[in-house]
């Protein structure tokens, strides 16, 4: 197909986000794009800074921009120590890279990193790794040397963190102000850096359209500091902007301000809409400025928007460093770490949800409630072009709930091609996962799934219309644990109508699968009712109201609400990690389960 050669497209991911992969929206809508004939290159900003950030040159310079008598207790043993980690942090960088795996007896040992504070001594250490585990034991020691130094980053840059950016200021955004003072503030060291990189790459791209990928509210701010930059340095480029957060949060945007820095914000799947803007197609599911008004257009085109039905297999390498990406290893625990160590190829069996009924869930988004199953066949051919292309055989299915019927079909697929690699997914804890179906996945190279057991309660699993009970959902983890796939859980409390005493019962049920180590890592988070979930949309079927009726001119997700006879949750978030970190490290079983409160009941 000859390639559109008036419009070209550079797509960018801005920082910060996880530094161990690049995030699939990136390479899935650019290769999308070049198989339609549109001259689209991904560019990673996000790994790019990093990457940059962590030279001896612009950390000689972090610490020239620091005061001494300005820190915290904390960070002075690290600032006292400026010349260990201007040396150091290359080859920590490097070895985090895979780009020198020799250093792992050296970066293993303890004696390294004398004067350093907050690492834990050798017997922890063998405690944690034993004495073998040399490589996993220098890759946990080098992330704490990393962390260190992203405190000291952040006296420099106080929005700073190495996975996100200014996300406190990001998240509840009910106006645009907060971003408006940040513009208006000077550069900082890091968006400098950012904004160097960023115009390296324009004037070596030459692009008419600047794209940027907003995941999560960490990467709202540099993408908005990048399109200023753009209108200002060059302003005959259009700017688009999508992405998870814009879906979740601004679908009711009423504000304009944000028009002052882009032309284009799209909606939900952005293949078609991306399309449709750069060949000049009526435009679908994108938002633009019109006589000062914010205008929604969504033209009638229902074209397919998955690189899994494009023909032939889609390049999802082009514009990407796959040596710029470090693995680290923040965590112990097996199945916790795998979110940030290894370089995972992200895919997707299925878009949407093939069960999207859950009360707390964001089911009127398209991305969940519209279920379509992809090919097998192709995305097992494109498992093997990337396997190829970059020698990497690990891959996270990203699905919202990978269904049994189609992880069946990939692992006998995987199996028949006689490959070998490793995967992991999310999966909803349901009967269909049998002995038969475990084994099968175990062999095609399955080694760990996540999954939502929410609140751990059955009238409340009930309440929210899960769809699974507390008894099929031991027996899902059981018989993936007996064929040595590993098992994460999400958890949730503060429900609408929950009680204190079912929380306790659902802590109680949450320690006795990990006695029986029928999971190996679990995450409580709070309930947020959302104006796109079940819950959010008809509060009073849930005994719940809903405090603020009105939209805000900006960002609009999550609802403020009120029930009767609510109890106070605000201390409870304590007590569940501390629990949940002593079992996932198979201890505290025998502590009472209120004990691990600081509250009467």
């Amino acid at each position: 197909m000859t390639k559109t050669t008036d419009n070209k497209l550079l797509l960018v991911l801005p920082p910060l986000i996880q530094p161990n992969a690049p995030y699939p929206s990136l390479t899935h809508l650019s290769a999308f794009l070049r198989n339609k004939g549109v001259d689209s290159t991904a560019y990673d900003l996000s790994i790019d800074l990093l990457d940059t950030l962590f030279t001896r040159k612009n950390i000689s310079m972090v610490f020239d921009s620091i005061s001494h008598k300005s820190l915290p207790k904390h960070l002075k043993i690290p600032f006292s120590n400026r010349d260990f980690y201007i040396n150091n942090i290359e080859p920590v960088k490097y070895f985090l890279q895979n780009r020198c795996p020799e250093m792992a007896t050296r970066f293993a040992s303890t004696d390294f990193y004398e004067n350093i504070n907050r690492f834990p001594d050798d017997e922890e250490l063998e405690w944690l790794y034993g004495t073998a585990g040399t490589t996993d034991r220098a890759k946990y020691l080098c992330a704490l040397f990393i962390k260190n130094m992203c405190e000291l980053i952040s006296v420099v840059d106080y929005n700073f963190q190495l996975i996100k950016y200014a996300e406190r200021i990001s998240t509840y955004l009910e106006t645009f102000d907060p971003i408006l003072n940040e513009l208006n503030k000077p550069n900082t060291f890091i968006t400098s850096i950012m904004l160097d990189l960023l115009e390296n790459k324009i004037d070596e791209q030459q692009p008419s359209h600047i794209g940027f990928s907003v995941p999560f509210p960490g990467n709202l701010l540099t993408a908005i500091q990048c399109a200023k930059h753009i209108r200002n340095k060059h302003p005959e480029i259009k700017i688009i902007m999508g992405g998870g957060y814009v879906n979740t949060e601004l679908r009711q945007i009423s504000d304009t301000t944000l028009f002052d820095y882009i032309d284009f914000l799209t909606f939900d799947d952005g293949e078609i809409a991306l399309l449709n803007i750069l060949t000049g197609k009526p435009l679908l599911r994108t938002a633009i400025l019109e006589d000062g008004k914010i205008v929604f257009h969504n033209s009638t085109d229902t074209s397919s928007s998955s690189i899994y039905e494009i023909d032939g297999i889609p390049d999802l390498t082009q514009g990407i460093d796959y040596h710029k990406y470090f693995n680290f290893t923040d965590s112990t625990n097996q199945m916790h770490r795998l979110w940030s160590d290894g370089c995972w190829h992200k895919l997707m069996l299925a878009h949407g949800c093939y069960w999207h009924k859950c009360a707390f869930c964001d089911t009127s988004l398209d991305y969940i409630c519209r279920y379509v199953p992809n090919d097998v066949t192709k995305v097992v051919d494109i498992m093997e072009s990337l396997i190829n292309s970059t020698g990497i055989r690990g891959f996270h299915f990203i699905d919202e709930a990978a269904p049994p019927v189609l992880l069946h079909r990939l692992a006998e697929e995987i199996i028949r091609r006689h490959l070998t690699l490793s995967y992991w997914t999310n999966i909803r804890f349901d009967r269909n996962f049998t002995p038969e179906l475990c084994y099968l996945l175990a062999r095609s190279g399955c080694i760990a799934v996540s999954g939502g057991l929410e609140v751990a309660s059955p009238r409340i699993l009930k309440l929210i219309n899960k769809g699974v009970t507390i008894e099929s959902a031991t027996e899902c983890m059981r018989n993936l644990r007996n064929n040595n796939i590993l098992v994460h859980a999400y958890l949730m409390y503060g429900f609408p109508t929950q009680t204190i005493p079912e929380l306790y019962d659902s802590l109680t049920t949450v320690r006795k699968l990990f006695q029986e180590d029928l999971i190996q890592s679990a995450f409580w988070h709070r309930y947020a009712m959302t104006i796109h979930s079940p819950s959010g949309q008809h509060p009073e079927s849930y005994n719940a109201k809903r405090l603020d009726k009105t939209s805000n001119p900006f960002a609009n997700n999550e609802i403020p609400f009120t029930e009767a006879k609510q109890p106070d949750w605000t201390d409870f978030q304590k007590g569940l990690d501390l629990a949940t970190f002593n079992f996932m490290r198979q201890a505290g079983f025998e502590i009472p389960i209120k004990k691990w409160f600081n509250k009467k009941s």
